[in-house]
């Protein structure tokens, strides 16, 4: 669970909660039913339309993903690329063959497979290359989602905010209490439509984005090994090399984790 998302997300809330309640009026005339029907399930109806179904039932694996968080450990990945790189150079690359039921991801285990069955280089970039445009398309379409969430939601507001003001001018000089009722609408809706906009939606983007830059570079740092150890590299240049991906503050305790012999 991504403490951080969590915190962020009570942080913001109770911050405009805090400035509504010292503005003196209290929560009461902020509570709008209408207002939350018009932003939330009109947005995500517009999201319907311009989305397949099966897309957006599947909407919640993308808020899921935001809330969670993936270790990928990269000193541990850089460290068995290295020892694998270490006895392909001793054994030979089939000896790899007796180490591929011990890889756990799904990514490395292929790239292995194929360096073991012997396939050209450019078929093995090729082959992983094309894995990782599928995964990054696949990321793509939750961000996108969020992206056209926080654009949608406003604009909803928006409606809102037309829906309350004819409701207002169409009891001029009648009920001042429905008035009241179609102003607060008005700008209610709009306030919601902004509020999800900016605390949810956008932040939910940036963060699958990063989520995605996390297992990029992992996945980078798979491939770049994999083809080191197939062109037969020395293990402390490919050591170098991956752990060039690293952060400068990581580098020197992966270096002495994938020290080879």
């Amino acid at each position: 669970m991504d403490l951080g998302t969590i915190v962020g997300l009570a942080v913001g809330f109770a911050m405009v909660v805090l400035g509504i309640i010292l503005g003196g009026v209290g929560i009461g005339p902020y509570l709008s039913p209408d207002s939350v029907v018009i932003v939330i399930l009109g947005s995500f109806g517009a999201l319907m339309v311009a989305n397949p179904l099966s897309r957006m039932l599947g909407v919640t694996k993308y808020i899921k993903h935001v809330f969670s968080v993936t270790s990928w450990n990269e000193g541990e990945i850089i460290t068995q690329l290295v020892a694998f790189s270490d006895r392909a150079r001793k054994e030979g690359l089939l000896a790899l063959e007796d180490t591929i039921d011990q890889v756990q991801d799904e990514f490395m285990r292929k790239g292995i497979q194929l360096v073991v069955d012997g396939s050209d280089p450019d078929i093995i970039k090729g082959i992983l290359y094309a894995d990782l445009n599928q995964l990054e398309v696949r990321h793509e379409v939750g961000a996108n989602i969020m992206a056209d969430w926080a654009t949608i939601a406003p604009a909803f507001g928006m409606i809102g905010t037309l829906v309350g003001l004819i409701a207002m001018l169409g009891n001029i000089g009648g009920d001042a209490s429905a008035i009241g009722r179609g102003m607060q609408t008005a700008l209610v809706t709009t306030l919601y439509g902004s509020f999800l906009a900016n605390l949810v939606f956008i932040p939910f983007k940036i963060k699958l984005q990063d989520r995605h830059r996390d297992e990029m570079r992992v996945r980078e740092i798979v491939i770049e090994g994999i083809l080191s150890i197939q062109s037969g590299d020395n293990p402390r240049i490919l050591q170098e090399k991956l752990v060039s991906f690293l952060p400068p503050d990581q580098r020197q305790a992966v270096r002495q984790e994938a020290e080879v012999g």
